[in-house]
């Protein structure tokens, strides 16, 4: 059982705990699919997307999606293969899945083609508040990948991580890892302050600069390390492995969870200029914004010198819990 799974079951966020519209996020269900049957497998529409899965490993990935609660979603997933030749999966059948809190197996959303880009956006309509796990599986070879859909209520207290340079110890260790040269290494005590954050009742958001085509390490990486691999945002940059609009893309993300999902972002964790100044645009305090490496404390921003363990010794640890989970703590009103 994976270790994010397992705390959970420790805790009280067991899944049949969890009322089908929770306000904590729900880091159980999701993480803990049932076993899916998928489609029938069916020969390739084009004897070149055959050669092509034959030949070559799926790379395929879904780009994570979260909304507001009362709101139509709509998640989109690229299917290529080969790490490095990123060859697209052009005109062929997608079968795709939905499971989540409340429901009591998956659910099939409809098979789509996919365009000139190996892409496909996928609606999932209006679900209620909770997390889902959406499964993709290609008709042609049955191979798959997943991504996943919160639903959120306005206000709910979340924390966004960068990941290189911030949770790992360097930024090369992310191009490292997607050459196959190691596994990136973390700070110390990285992963047990995210995971008091996620305990704590916190959304946890991982907003990285990585291009798209690594989300499958990126999310690999976090499972190593014991954290549920979501809400996992890339930069959908189709370029080469350093995008050149880090702190726009960033700090336009960090906007858009706050003003259109509704989020209410108490703290943010980075390592870089960028980073800083992405939060600074985004509007975040200087006094909620979090800097680990050569660049903690510039700006006026919180530094966190060498590792995690006094940052989560004393700033963590004694951290209230998020409003939802202090909520359920309260006697009901007599």
């Amino acid at each position: 059982m994976p270790t994010f799974v397992a705390r959970c079951l420790a805790i009280a966020c067991a899944v049949t705990a969890l009322p089908a519209v929770a306000a904590c996020p729900d880091y159980i269900t999701a993480a803990h699919p049932p076993a899916l049957a998928g489609p029938v497998k069916k020969p390739f529409a084009s004897v070149v997307n055959h050669v092509l899965a034959a030949r070559y490993q799926p790379w395929h990935m879904a780009h994570d999606a979260i909304v507001m609660a009362g709101t139509a979603a709509t998640i989109r997933a690229k299917f290529d293969y080969d790490p490095v030749l990123h060859k697209d999966l052009e005109a062929e059948r997608v079968h795709v899945y939905l499971y989540g809190t409340g429901m009591a197996g998956w659910r099939h959303v409809g098979n789509y083609l996919t365009d000139s880009d190996g892409k496909i956006d996928v609606p999932l309509g209006t679900q209620p508040v909770g997390e889902y796990v959406v499964r993709f599986v290609v008709e042609g070879d049955l191979s798959s990948t997943s991504g996943y859909l919160s639903v959120v209520e306005p206000g709910r207290d979340t924390i966004v991580f960068d990941i290189d340079g911030t949770l790992t110890t360097s930024d090369f260790e992310a191009y490292a890892d997607y050459a196959g040269v190691k596994t990136a290494t973390p700070y110390r005590y990285a992963p047990e302050m995210v995971n008091a954050w996620r305990d704590k009742g916190y959304q946890l958001i991982f907003l990285s600069a990585r291009p798209y085509w690594v989300t499958r390490d990126g999310r690999a990486w976090l499972g190593i390390q014991g954290i549920a691999p979501w809400h996992y945002h890339s930069n959908p940059y189709n370029g080469g492995p350093v995008p050149p609009d880090t702190q726009k893309f960033k700090g336009d993300y960090v906007r858009h969870l706050r003003d259109a999902v509704g989020l209410n972002i108490v703290r943010v964790y980075g390592n870089a200029l960028t980073d800083i100044g992405a939060y600074a645009d985004a509007g975040m305090a200087k006094a909620d914004t979090y800097i680990i490496g050569p660049h903690a404390g510039v700006a006026g921003t919180r530094p966190v010198h060498g590792e995690y363990g006094e940052h989560y010794r004393l700033l963590v640890e004694p951290a209230p819990l998020a409003r939802c989970r202090a909520d359920a703590t309260l006697p009901a009103p007599s």
